[in-house]
């Protein structure tokens, strides 16, 4: 899930962008048919009952814990056979166009939360474990998460001892590179990862890619879909706005409070000095007080010594 960073027009979005992509799977006629020729590429096999939620809300269990919100939750509402098991299957479709490099390194985390968060909803109480949904989380990025140049990333949990080792626990990863070389045998999955990154007329190549086009034409000229993309603009353009009004008063209350601290230093340095020139004044006063009473001493010195010296004269006549 990316934010809105700088405003494109409606018409030069492509399906990596979440309004577009989301706007196509909440129209009502398109979703379903879009997520089945999706899937279908992906899994190679038929989808027929799928329940849709675009911009999916999970809050934290308390106030202080993390929520999230998924970009697409699609959940079949039949039961299918997977690998020989009646299961039910989660799929969260994630486009991603995040560039920032920490949110990429960490992108193994991120996807670990989405799984425990979707998994923790997904039991209801009493329930066994053997009715614990099946999830896919599905990232579709412009950006190669891991550096192997590969298109398609499938991660699973297995024994580090003994990879071979059945262990099958429901849950998978995967991580479509538009731009990955390796692995590109799907040539179906390959045109559509290049038609997504780039969703135009001349990129849609089959008549899978055609029928998505026509979709997106659809949804682009919607009245209600234009204004919704404006309104979020301007949202965005507000909270912008409302950001940038808060760093300003944010770095004028931090001009103040340096200002102070700065005024209670110079203060406390002012007091410093005061006391400083104090006690030396003091300290001058005291010397000059010791200097006095040394010349009156010496003056007291001189006149005993003046009065002896009389003294022996009168005594000698």
């Amino acid at each position: 899930m990316q934010q809105m960073t700088n405003h494109r027009p409606l018409a030069e979005l492509d399906l990596l962008d979440d309004f577009l992509f989301n706007a196509l799977l909440a129209y009502p006629e398109y979703g379903r048919r879009f997520c089945r020729k999706f899937l279908k590429i992906l899994f190679g096999r038929e989808f027929k009952n799928l329940n849709i939620v675009t911009q999916k809300s999970y809050g934290g269990r308390d106030t202080g814990l993390h929520g999230a919100r998924l970009d697409v939750y699609i959940e079949e509402g039949d039961e299918v056979e997977i690998d020989s098991s009646n299961v039910s299957t989660i799929y969260d479709i994630e486009p991603d166009k995040n560039n920032k490099r920490k949110d990429i390194d960490f992108i193994a985390q991120r996807t670990r939360f989405y799984h425990a968060i979707i998994d923790s909803r997904s039991l209801k109480s009493g329930q066994s474990y053997d009715k614990l949904k099946r999830v896919f989380v599905i990232f579709i990025c412009p950006y190669d998460p891991f550096g192997d140049d590969r298109m398609i990333y499938t991660i699973r949990n297995h024994c580090v001892e003994n990879p071979e080792l059945p262990y099958e626990d429901g849950a998978r990863t995967i991580f479509l590179y538009t731009k990955g070389r390796k692995g590109r045998d799907n040539e179906s999955l390959s045109q559509l990862l290049d038609y997504m990154e780039n969703t135009t007329r001349e990129n849609a190549v089959s008549e899978e890619l055609e029928a998505i086009q026509e979709m997106v034409d659809v949804v682009k000229e919607d009245a209600e879909v234009t204004v919704a993309y404006m309104k979020g603009f301007e949202r965005d353009q507000m909270f912008l706005e409302e950001g940038k009004e808060l760093g300003r008063r944010l770095e004028q209350e931090n001009t103040l409070r340096e200002k102070n601290r700065a005024d209670t230093e110079k203060n406390r340095a002012d007091t410093e000095k005061n006391r400083a020139d104090t006690e030396k004044n003091r300290a001058d006063a005291e010397k000059h007080r010791a200097e006095e009473e040394r010349q009156r001493a010496d003056a007291a010195v001189e006149e005993i010594e003046k009065l002896r010296r009389q003294l022996e004269e009168l005594q000698k006549q």
